[in-house]
């Protein structure tokens, strides 16, 4: 989803920064996407590289699209040091990070994005007017991700809680994704 957010950053004629975080194993490698050569740094440094990040790119946002188990450090660092972000990551310890996010910072989690923003909201109007609306239904999940995906998308979690609103009775398991 990285390289994906990068080609369209630089077709909208944005400038990516050339340095991206990354597991210990990929630290110092350097990858290219765009013809842009981006640096890989690892889990050591990390606050004083962003930090000289910021510097160089004052107006800076950092667009986070990690593993799951990585979003609720990421988020306390870009708090930490300053920067606003947005995180396209689903997964981590979501209670914390809405409290780093709500207390610390400005930015914005994305479980989703495009035509399905508008789905999602008519979506939560239908829950808060009609709850219980669906009581007695089945739910059945499906979703298709890129083969590296690692956990249920936001999206899926966002079309279930809307539903479990409406009276569905549903269990999220990721088994019960297809």
């Amino acid at each position: 989803m990285g390289r994906a957010v990068i080609q369209a950053a630089v077709s909208a004629g944005l400038h990516p920064v050339p340095v991206s975080f990354s597991c210990a194993e990929e630290s110092g490698q350097t990858v290219e996407v765009c013809g842009k050569e981006i640096k890989l740094h690892g889990p050591s440094g990390r606050e004083s590289i962003l930090a000289s990040v910021v510097d160089e790119y004052p107006n800076l946002i950092v667009v986070d699209y990690t593993v799951p188990d990585a979003v609720n450090d990421n988020a306390e660092l870009y708090c930490k040091v300053g920067v606003p972000f947005v995180m396209g990551t689903t997964g981590g310890d979501r209670e914390r990070l809405y409290k780093t996010e709500r207390f610390k910072c400005l930015c914005r989690h994305i479980p989703t994005n495009g035509k399905t923003v508008a789905f999602l909201a008519a979506m939560e109007i239908m829950a808060e007017q009609f709850p219980g609306a669906f009581s007695g239904y089945s739910l059945q999940v499906m979703e298709s991700h890129q083969a590296s995906k690692l956990d249920i998308s936001g999206t899926a979690k966002a079309v279930i809680s809307c539903f479990q609103k409406l009276g569905v009775s549903f269990e999220l398991d990721q088994n019960d994704i297809c």
